[in-house]
């Protein structure tokens, strides 16, 4: 197929979409990373189908000269290898040329997260943050729902107003690649939807303007927009008196996974209230926990009941 490499990037995106059910953020991803790839072949003068292996593991020492993380080489050649998978079945290509390659491989960088007390401070600080009371109410709810819930911030900004209608004990996320699943909500958490609902509704009736977001904007998307809501989580750690490069959404997210394993929460819970869609991508916050699970052995194995001092002063006695 010697269509340009637009038309081959295209036609796997759509794929994507139709087959795997890619989540939009990730298509956007893929195609900037095989843009890089196919600028980097047309100025080589070569195309997807002659590009060789050697041509692909050129460009990956270009991508680690340019300072690209090692996740970001890793993501980068996975995009390469799905494209040629998808050329190779579509008979594009004879060959794959990406087959053969290893890639970095991914770091197995601990996440960042945040104590209890420090949850608790940025929180209490969505009581001064906000022009109005209507935005310090919204504020608390997304905080309280962040929280409660672990959800990811494109889940959590978009998250349809019908979702949390009714007062509900658990509410319905739409996930990665459409993947739903069901997310108990805290009581306080509860209390604070329940609040901001009065708002949102009342200034909804005022404008006359009817939206399905529960955190509806101006922006494109009719809803809080990522970027918004990532700068407003640095100004809660600014004014609770934390450190705003510690803390982001993400970091709310992971504290919610820690904390719930620390206070004795199953690992397969856990992933399924984060909706990982492999056990291995939340065995990552074991690692968080160490001292925990150490005394966890220490103090709960059978074997420790019985240890060989306690047995030699039973015989002493």
């Amino acid at each position: 197929m010697d269509s340009p490499m637009e038309r081959w990037i295209s036609s796997f995106l759509e794929a994507q979409t139709a087959t795997a059910g890619a989540a939009r953020n990730t298509r956007l991803a893929y195609g900037r990373d095989l843009m890089d790839f196919a600028g980097y072949l047309a100025g080589r003068g070569l195309h997807f189908n002659t590009a060789a292996q050697s041509d692909i593991e050129a460009w990956l020492i270009r991508c680690e000269a340019e300072g690209l993380s090692q996740a970001t080489r890793a993501r980068r050649l996975s995009a390469v290898r799905q494209l040629y998978r998808f050329a190779f079945d579509e008979a594009w290509v004879k060959t794959d040329p990406a087959l053969r390659i290893k890639g970095p491989g991914r770091s197995k960088k601990l996440p960042q997260t945040l104590s209890e007390d420090e949850v608790a401070l940025l929180i209490a600080a969505t009581q001064t943050q906000g022009r109005e009371g209507a935005d310090r109410v919204r504020n608390l709810c997304l905080m309280e729902l962040l929280y409660a819930t672990g959800l990811r911030v494109s889940e959590l900004v978009s998250l349809p107003v019908a979702a949390v209608r009714g007062h509900p004990a658990m509410i319905l996320v739409r996930g990665k690649g459409g993947r739903e699943r069901m997310v108990p909500l805290s009581r306080p958490a509860k209390a604070a939807v329940s609040d901001w609902l009065v708002l949102r509704d009342a200034a909804e009736a005022g404008s006359g303007q009817k939206s399905r977001f529960l955190f509806p904007s101006r922006s494109a998307e009719g809803h809080l927009t990522r970027l918004r809501f990532y700068a407003l989580v640095k100004e809660l750690a600014l004014a609770a008196g934390l450190d705003p490069t510690r803390v982001t959404p993400h970091t709310l997210r992971h504290a919610f996974a820690t904390h719930l394993l620390a206070r004795g929460a199953d690992l397969r819970a856990i992933q399924t209230l984060l909706g990982h869609a492999d056990l291995g991508t939340t065995e990552i916050y074991t690692h968080v926990l160490e001292d925990r699970l150490r005394e966890l052995v220490l103090t709960r194995h059978p074997l420790a009941e019985s240890a060989p001092e306690d047995q030699a002063e039973a015989q002493e006695a």
